[in-house]
């Protein structure tokens, strides 16, 4: 009688290579859909582009344009931290301070700068991008919320997150669309352009401070 065999063939993905393979996908789709649109870019040609197949791709995205997600993601947790050590009496730009690098501008600012002026004409994307944002929004209202030391289902900090996110969104729209086809777009070194994208961000959060008058 012979011995059991062991099991064969590639050993399973770690959590961290398959983090990896999906932001390796996102800039490959957002690469295929600014050179030739959204319309004509297939799961294929962005598995080609990464060097996986295509079944691959829909293994770990629904759709092409959900392809994009981790580029808008990344540094959600980051921001909710920041929120939650955001010291009483202090500006509330300051909140983010510490975690500019990732939190503010993403893995790379010209991957998404590019992403989010491709939302203004591509409905699919801006789909993603918004759902994005309303998905991070619980995040923040936690935060907040403990920050404070209020009780779940507390409105206060479900407006302040509301407040929060909306001026995020807009920074990075008015961003993204206002570098469009300057120099700025794709500085040469990347801690230039979150430098600029935290700047941006620091006038609208000083806004959302300032309140409504």
């Amino acid at each position: 009688m012979t011995a059991g065999r062991g099991r064969t063939g590639r050993p399973p993905l770690t959590e961290e290579r398959k983090a990896e393979i999906r932001l390796e996908i996102a800039h490959a789709a957002v690469d295929l859909f600014v050179t030739q649109g959204v319309a004509a870019t297939t799961g294929e040609q962005i598995g080609q582009a990464v060097g996986v197949s295509a079944r691959t791709v829909w293994r770990y995205f629904p759709s092409k344009e959900s392809c994009v997600r981790p580029l808008l993601t990344a540094g959600v947790g980051l921001i909710a931290d920041a929120l939650r050590h955001w010291r009483p009496g202090r500006p509330l730009a300051e909140a983010l301070d510490f975690a500019a690098g990732e939190a503010l501008a993403g893995p790379e600012p010209a991957a998404v700068g590019a992403l989010v002026r491709l939302t203004r004409t591509e409905p699919g994307l801006r789909a993603i991008w918004l759902q994005t944002h309303d998905e991070a929004e619980p995040a923040f209202a936690r935060a907040l919320a403990e920050r404070a030391g209020l009780p779940a289902g507390d409105l206060r900090p479900v407006i302040q997150a509301a407040m929060f996110n909306a001026a995020l969104r807009v920074a990075v729209e008015h961003h993204a669309w206002h570098t469009a086809d300057t120099a700025a777009d794709t500085p040469a070194d990347p801690a230039t352009a979150r430098a600029r994208l935290a700047g941006t961000l620091h006038v609208a959060l000083a806004v959302v401070g300032e309140g409504l008058g």
